[in-house]
């Protein structure tokens, strides 16, 4: 009698193996997805400070277009950090201009490379336009001579944070375009509520924080100053996950008892 090859084990064998490459090739193809959509269509950022309230909260997570102005010098730049050290460096890519590329309009809430440091990201509202004049005179926005129209709202009562029950002052802002949006006004008198007029230069943009008092931005010449065109890197469309200042990276658990769910799906896009 001759022994006859176990094929029941060597067919179980091979599903085995061919159900773990199934499932690798399933995960190479997601992470290939997640890759070509993070690189060209959307990128995820996530808010760190306070100067877009009372529009963007810390703790919010964003999705912003690439799509929106075309693809800059600065659309696939990044970089991976460690200690303080750079891991990874991919600059911005060595061409000027845009590809596809289309124009932002007043109001955009945009995230652009800081002029002065292009390895930082910012995110705030664009308020000029190439060849506009942009002055604040009495903490009220002057476009082109012509002041911006805004109306008083009821007072803001802070729920978060350090100043937890102070009330501050809201008002619903209207640009020349029909754009409207919130802005916070804290103080009175402050060094950026009476500014110079700027005129922005070709090719560039000026760019401001809803929370007009704790916004460093385009007022700012040395520190911001005018936003050039390819600094652009896409306008913020959709809040994907919000939760509150409490929740703590240490503390797992607390990514779900903070979440703000009323935030969740909150469209910021034009």
């Amino acid at each position: 009698m001759t022994d006859q090859p176990n094929n029941t084990t060597a067919d179980s064998r091979r599903r085995e193996e061919g159900g773990v490459w199934s499932t690798v090739r399933l995960v190479i193809e997601a992470l290939l997805i997640a890759f070509v959509i993070r690189t060209f269509l959307f990128q995820p950022y996530n808010i760190p400070s306070g100067s877009m309230k009372p529009t963007l909260l810390v703790g919010d997570y964003l999705f912003v277009s690439k799509l929106s102005y075309g693809y800059g010098p600065h659309s696939f730049d990044f970089h991976i950090s460690l200690f303080g050290n750079d891991l990874f460096d991919f600059g911005p890519l060595p061409f000027r201009g845009r590809i596809f590329a289309s124009q932002p309009e007043r109001g955009d809430i945009v995230v652009f490379k800081l002029p002065t440091n292009p390895k930082i990201d910012y995110i705030k509202r664009l308020i000029g336009l190439p060849g506009d004049r942009i002055q604040v005179k009495e903490g009220e926005l002057y476009i082109n001579g012509r002041k911006v129209k805004r109306e008083r709202l009821p007072d803001e009562v802070v729920t978060e944070g350090p100043y937890a029950g102070m009330h501050i002052r809201r008002y619903r802002e209207t640009l020349p375009n029909g754009r409207s949006y919130v802005i916070r006004d804290i103080f009175r008198d402050t060094p950026a509520d009476n500014t110079q007029e700027y005129v922005v230069p070709p090719g560039h943009y000026f760019m401001m924080g809803d929370n007009r008092d704790n916004s460093t931005d385009s007022r700012f010449l040395d520190q911001v100053g005018y936003v050039p065109y390819e600094n652009l890197v896409g306008e913020a469309k959709i809040i994907f996950f919000s939760h509150d200042e409490q929740a703590s990276p240490f503390l797992p658990w607390t990514w779900i008892t903070h979440i703000r769910w009323s935030r969740i799906g909150t469209w910021l896009g034009s």
